[in-house]
Parts: structure tokens; C-alpha cells; sequence
């Protein structure tokens, strides 16, 4: 060692650093990644995202009992003050931040999609990448920053998800506006969302602070706007990557107001909302606030999750003034729509349908519409003291006039203003709560004053006396004693549950859903058309015998158990599957058959099913990628989504009765064969046409054919990450840990939408 400290070791001598040389390269998580080299791969550890490991509040927390703990009417208070005490960091337009907050919470929400239940505000997701830098996200950064002494006040009783909802509905009922109510309850996500698929444009993020390479088409839409063919890729909803909803300079910002009104169409249907709906939310929301265009969008700095580290999570810096206030710039339209932004009126509607408008250029160059008349109202500047300016219109504000459907709903709001304010009232409430799930998950004093609403998914109380252990096991019996077989009890109880979804909370076997329309006259659940009828007729004995009600929806959970402890037990293995009554029947007319028409699956890897369309509707897409996103759904982890898989193929559970990807001579004995099978070194696979979806496993010796098989079945091999896990279960040590595992993921997937169940869990529903 010399004296300046330095290290004479002949391993030294090469450089400066430790390990030697002069340079360090990279570190941890520096690309490339594995997504660099192998982009195709299937990404299983996704499953295992925002689970328990990063939340910091650990697995004990109940936000349940913290939220009860707040005094709504007190927190609504603060937060109404807040509003209106602006700050010279970033000071509110005309002294109110209510229509930043509005838009704040509705840009939370409005990332919701029917077709997967994916998005909303229920994470609070705004808050990370790739959402919270999204162009059509511009300056939410600074509406939530301004909520932070809100949210350090309250701590973990009040999550960033519902403190962003109530801010919203707080500045709406600042302004004038009843809302419909408000429900708590949503749980803030820890880490980004980087599984949802949110579009297959692809823009440079170093020049996405310039806006247009960041908000493309180019790749989601089929043919063009006003052709026959004008089709939105599933399940996307938003017309454009970055924005939330349509570009309100319309489609291609060509400013036609005909085709901005297609897109329109198209996008709110996808995120849940009728014509009725469409409009009492646009012409709602534009009843409050004005947009902002005073700088052209190549002038402002970069998003959140480009800006430099001492910007504390900041984006969008402005240089230009003050960077805010006058100067204020976010999608580059200019103006306000009404007289007076910052109180509940009919003016939207009046002003758009008494004037005549024109295109005109916002400061920033923004396509924006003007009335002709010089007499119209003009509306008061935000900052300027003395300043009026002209009402402005966008594209998509036009397209109302334009639409025939869409002007007919304008004009019975413009005849009566109360049907207007409860359809707005309304629309909020159900653009801020539809990902929520029940009404069981919602949390707070004002959840009653709103009535069961089609769209929550509404199920009857249960007002039958509960059944007991003695009634529990007459019914197994039962069960069995109708001759149905294992695999028919067991398809039939994963088809009621295997339709929930977590991104929204919706499906599930609760409510006996399985047995009304649309889901019973889906191809995939053809083999559960029998099992129900011999189940009726356990249910109406059961009635008779005992003078008890049970609900069809429990007996095929029920059964489904009884047929899973059959099959251990003809494996050798003695088991208890759990089973928590309690589920009710719903009705027909509490079923909303279009909604749940969206969770009619293309393939279901479960049930080993594939739509004779899949290849042609979603070319480009591997089956084993909608498998994974099922999983996902699911809440399963990837040693849960491979158990669960097993499991049904040893129990021949396929959608069809084939004994495809069914590893094993023993169907409905609940064995190891399938993992056995899947890792026999004398198989060899081969696809059975070009289309390589199903494949033939031939002995290596004799060429005989073995084992017929799916992508769904040869994933679990071929994918290194989930091949590991099905070694864990081949050995003689295996039988004991399947059955075991299978029982605990079996019983997780049955009760995933039990939330009238005390205690059920954070995570997922099933998460500790």
C-alpha cells in the first residue's frame, strides 16, 4: 500500500476501479436487458408485479379500518380550501384549481377499457410512467404535487387513488355541481404498470416532449376514418397513443368535425359509455376551466420521466414568462368554453348551438374553432385582470353538432338542465368507480347515496338462512350422486369463476352468472349446459327436503370441489378443498348482456380453447401471450397459473371434452402425469400444420404417437422460467406438494370476487 492510499496488488494494476480497468459501463438494470436481446420472450415474471415484496405498508395493513378513521365532511373541507388558495408556484386559473382537479381525476379514470377492465383510477397509476408522462397528461404532475400537503396530513388512511376521485368531485361540487356520491376503497399500486399493452405505435421518448412524435395512430387503426373497413385494434379504446381519449384537433388533427365524432364514438363505447353518457361527459367537463396553448409544444421541456433528477418528478418546464400562469402550456388549444369557467351552467351547450364557428390557430398553432359572430360572450382571461377573450371550441366539441345521435342527446340537455345535471352527475360517477368492482369493495359514508346501478354488476342479498356443515355435506353427496362426471363438475366450476377479471373487479361465480345469457350460450361453456340442469335439480330437492334455499352459484362452486377431493382421492391422496358459502343468484335483468359480452374469451388456455378465428383477428399475437395475460388476470403467480393448469388437464377439463395437452392414461385422478409427461426426454414435439397451434408427441424409439398438444400445454416446457417450476413437481416428492398446491390455488380462484367476505384479502383478492 502506498502512502497516498493507493493498492499495490498485482490485481490492481490494470486501472483505477476495483475489479480493474478505468471505465464502468453499466450497472444493475442498464440496457440492454433481457427485452433487448429477446423481445419475443414471453415475459412470465410480469405475474409477479406490484406484489406484497413492494409495498411498504406489508401485508398487515388494513386500509379498510385506516379510511374508516377519517372524518369525510373534514377532509372534504381541506380539500375545498385547498382549491381555492392558489400558490405562486403554480397559480390557479381564475383563482380556482377545481378544473385542473377535474381534469386530473378524469384523466385518471379515463384510461379504463371494457375490453380487458384494464386502467381507471383505481391504482392511482397516474403517478408512474408510462401514464403519468403521457402527452394528454401534461401538468397533472402539478395538480397532484399541489395535493401533497393533503396527502401528508392524512398518511396511508387516504391512498393517492382515492384522494385524486374525491379532489375531483370536491371541485365539481365547488362549483355547483351535485355529484352522485363517492366511494373509497382503491388501493394505490407501488410500482409502474409495464404489462398493460396500451398500443403498438412506437415513439422516441427523447423527443416526446415535442408532443407529435409522441402521439401517433399510425399502427391501431385499421383502414381510415369514414371508411367501411375503420376499425380500433382490441383492446385499445383511446384513438391515439399518449392520449386518453380522441386528439381534440380530430383525427390526423385534420379538424373535421364528422370524423372527430367516429372516433369519438368508438372510444367511449370502448371505455363503457353510451351516446347518452358520451355527451354529458364531454359537454360536462367543458362546462369548467379552459385549455392551454400559449407555447407551441416544441418549447417545452421534457415529461416526468425524462426531466432531469433535480426536478423532484416534474416535467413539462416551460421557459417562456413565468413557465405557468399566462403562460401556460399543455395541449396546445387555447381558451375557455364558457363565460364563467368556474360554476355549473348550460352554457357549453348554448354557446356551441347559437353560434356559428370558424378554425382559427391557437398562439401554439393548435387547431381550434372561433365563433363568427363578434357579439358572442367572451370569456375572462385566467390571469390577466380586465382581459377577455373569445370562446373557444375544439373539434371534438363541434362533433356534437354534427352527429346526428350526438345532437339529439345535446338538444334534450339544452331543454332541460336538470336531466343534463344528473346525467353528468351520473356519467362522473361511473367514469370514476368502474374499474371498483361491487359495491362491496367501496368504502365511506357517501357510498349509499347512490342506487345499484346496472354497470356495478349488481347481485341480490342473501336472505336465506346460511348453510351448515351438515347441509355442506348433503349437497356434496348430492352433487356427486348425479352422475356427472369429475371433469364436468370441475369444467363447469372454473367456467363460473375463471370470467373474473382484477382489473376491474368484475365476473366471478357469484351471482350464478354462468347460467344466464350471454355466458350460457358461449361455444366455450357448451359442457357446462348439462351439469347445470342436473344441479337445478339438486338445488329444487335440497328446497324440498330441507326447507333451505341454496343458490345455484354456490352448488357449482360445490360441486366443483367435491369433484377435485374425488380426484385426490383416486390419486392416493387424502384432501379437504375449502369451501365458503354464501354466494346469491342474480337475474336477467340485472345483467347487463353487452358489458359482459366483453368477457367472452378468444382462448382460454385453461380450458385449452382457441377461437377457429383466433389466427385471423389477432395476427401477430401468440396464443401463450393471452394465456399469460389471463394468468394475469387471475392474480396467479407463475408457479399458481402452472399448478392451476395441470390440475385441469389431469382432470380433463378442456373446453371440448378432447384429451388434447390431457399428459396422462388416469383423466380425472388428480397425478403428476401431466408434469411427468411434459419432461419425458423420449417425447419428441412436432407441430401438426404450418399454423403450429397444435402439435403430436411422438416416443423417439417407434415414432408412435404419445400425447396430443397446445401452445398453451407446450409453453410450461419450452419457457425456461415456468419449465423450472413444473421440475419442482416430477420427482417422488411431487404428488403430496401438487395436491397441496392445487387445493389452495383452486379455492383462491373460486373465491377471487368473494368480497362480501370479511376479511378477503388485499392483494389481488387472494394476496395476504
Amino acid at each position: 500500500m502506498h502512502n497516498d492510499g493507493t493498492d499495490t496488488c498485482p490485481h490492481h494494476m490494470d486501472g483505477e476501479l476495483p475489479a480493474g480497468g478505468d471505465h464502468l459501463g453499466g450497472s444493475f438494470g442498464d440496457a440492454p436487458t433481457l427485452e433487448s436481446w429477446y423481445p419475443q420472450r414471453l415475459r412470465v415474471e410480469l405475474l409477479h408485479r406490484n406484489g406484497i415484496d413492494a409495498d411498504p405498508l406489508g401485508a398487515d395493513f388494513d386500509y379498510a379500518a385506516a379510511f374508516a378513521t377519517i372524518d369525510l365532511d373534514e377532509l372534504k373541507r381541506e380539500i375545498t380550501t385547498l382549491l381555492t388558495t392558489s400558490v405562486d408556484w403554480w397559480p390557479a386559473d381564475y383563482g380556482n384549481y377545481g378544473p385542473q382537479m377535474v381534469r386530473m381525476a378524469w384523466h385518471a379514470a379515463g384510461t379504463y377499457r371494457i375490453a380487458d377492465g384494464r386502467g381507471g383510477a383505481g391504482t392511482a397509476m397516474q403517478r408512474f410512467a408510462p401514464i403519468g408522462s403521457w402527452w394528454d397528461n401534461g401538468n397533472t404532475d402539478k395538480s397532484r404535487r399541489l395535493l401533497q400537503p393533503i396527502k401528508r396530513k392524512y398518511g396511508n388512511a387516504l391512498s393517492w387513488a382515492d384522494l385524486m376521485v374525491l379532489t375531483g368531485n370536491c371541485s365539481l361540487e365547488l362549483m355547483g355541481l351535485p355529484t352522485y356520491g363517492f366511494g373509497g376503497g382503491r388501493l394505490d399500486a407501488w410500482e409502474p404498470d409495464d404489462g398493460t399493452w396500451w398500443g403498438p405505435e412506437v415513439w422516441d421518448p427523447h423527443q416526446a416532449h415535442q408532443g407529435d412524435d409522441m402521439v401517433s395512430r399510425d399502427e391501431r387503426w385499421t383502414g381510415r376514418n369514414g371508411d367501411a373497413d375503420y376499425d380500433l385494434q382490441s383492446p385499445l379504446a383511446a384513438s391515439h397513443q399518449a392520449l386518453i381519449y380522441v386528439n381534440p384537433e380530430g383525427p390526423y388533427a385534420n379538424g373535421d368535425p364528422m370524423g372527430s365524432a367516429r372516433d369519438i364514438r368508438i372510444t367511449f363505447t370502448r371505455m363503457a359509455m353510451n351516446d347518452e353518457e358520451t355527451v354529458a361527459l364531454i359537454a360536462g367537463g367543458h362546462a369548467f376551466g379552459k385549455s392551454h396553448g400559449q407555447v407551441p409544444a416544441s418549447d417545452i421541456g421534457p415529461s416526468p420521466e425524462l426531466a432531469p433528477i433535480e426536478s423532484m418528478g416534474l416535467g413539462w418546464h416551460n421557459p417562456v414568462g413565468t413557465g405557468n400562469g399566462q403562460y401556460t402550456s399543455t395541449n396546445g388549444i387555447e381558451g375557455s368554453w364558457t363565460p364563467n369557467p368556474t360554476q355549473w351552467d348550460n352554457t357549453y351547450l348554448e354557446n356551441l348551438f347559437r353560434y356559428d364557428f370558424e378554425q382559427t390557430k391557437s398562439p401554439a398553432g393548435a387547431l381550434q374553432w372561433t365563433p363568427t359572430d363578434p357579439d358572442a360572450p367572451k370569456t375572462p382571461d385566467a390571469h390577466v385582470p380586465g382581459q377577455m377573450n373569445p370562446l373557444m371550441m375544439m373539434t371534438s366539441d363541434i362533433a356534437l353538432k354534427v352527429d346526428p345521435a350526438y345532437r339529439e342527446v345535446c338538444e334534450r340537455f339544452l331543454a332541460d338542465f336538470d336531466l343534463f345535471t344528473l346525467a353528468f352527475s351520473k356519467a362522473w360517477y361511473k367514469l370514476t368507480h368502474r374499474d371498483m368492482g361491487p359495491k362491496h369493495r367501496y368504502l365511506g359514508p357517501e357510498v349509499t347515496i347512490a342506487d345499484d346501478l346496472l354497470w356495478q354488476d349488481p347481485l341480490p342479498e342473501n336472505e336465506g338462512a346460511p348453510l351448515d356443515a351438515s347441509d355442506v355435506a348433503a349437497l356434496q353427496q348430492a352433487t356427486l350422486a348425479t352422475g356427472q362426471s369429475v371433469s364436468d363438475l370441475v369444467f363447469t366450476a372454473f367456467s363460473a369463476a375463471s370470467t373474473y377479471r382484477d382489473s376491474d373487479k368484475r365476473g366471478g361465480a357469484n351471482g350464478g352468472r354462468l347460467a344466464l345469457a350471454p355466458q350460457k350460450d358461449w361455444a366455450v361453456n357448451r359442457r357446462t349446459v348439462p351439469v347445470i340442469a342436473a344441479l337445478r335439480q339438486v338445488q329444487a330437492d335440497f328446497a324440498r327436503t330441507s326447507g333451505k334455499q341454496v343458490s345455484l352459484a354456490d352448488l357449482i362452486v360445490l360441486g366443483g370441489c367435491a369433484a377435485v377431493e374425488q380426484a385426490a382421492r383416486a390419486a392416493g391422496t387424502e384432501t379437504s378443498v375449502p369451501f365458503t358459502p354464501g354466494r346469491v343468484d342474480t337475474t336477467q335483468e340485472l345483467t347487463d348482456i353487452e358489458m359482459f359480452e366483453w368477457l367472452r374469451p378468444v382462448a382460454d388456455g385453461f380450458r385449452n380453447f382457441l377461437s377457429p378465428r383466433f389466427a385471423e383477428f389477432a395476427p401477430g399475437v401468440a396464443p401463450e401471450s393471452v394465456f399469460l395475460d389471463k394468468a394475469n388476470l387471475l392474480t396467479l403467480t407463475a408457479p399458481e397459473w402452472t399448478v392451476l393448469t395441470a390440475g385441469l388437464r389431469s382432470l380433463g377439463a378442456n373446453w371440448d371434452g378432447s384429451d388434447t395437452g390431457v399428459l396422462t392414461d388416469r383423466v380425472g385422478v388428480l397425478s403428476t402425469d401431466w408434469f411427468v409427461h411434459l419432461t419425458d426426454t423420449d417425447l419428441d414435439w412436432t407441430p401438426d400444420d404450418e399454423s403450429e397451434t397444435t402439435f403430436t408427441g411422438r416416443t423417439k424409439a417407434t415414432g408412435e404417437a404419445r400425447f396430443t398438444a397446445t401452445r398453451h400445454d407446450l409453453l410450461f416446457g419450452s419457457n425456461a422460467q415456468l419449465r423450472s417450476i413444473v421440475d419442482a413437481y416430477v420427482g417422488p416428492d411431487g404428488q403430496e406438494r401438487f395436491v397441496s398446491d392445487f387445493v389452495r390455488v383452486w379455492d383462491k380462484v373460486m373465491m377471487l370476487d368473494r368480497f362480501d367476505v370479511k376479511g378477503h384479502r388485499r392483494y389481488g383478492p387472494m394476496a395476504a
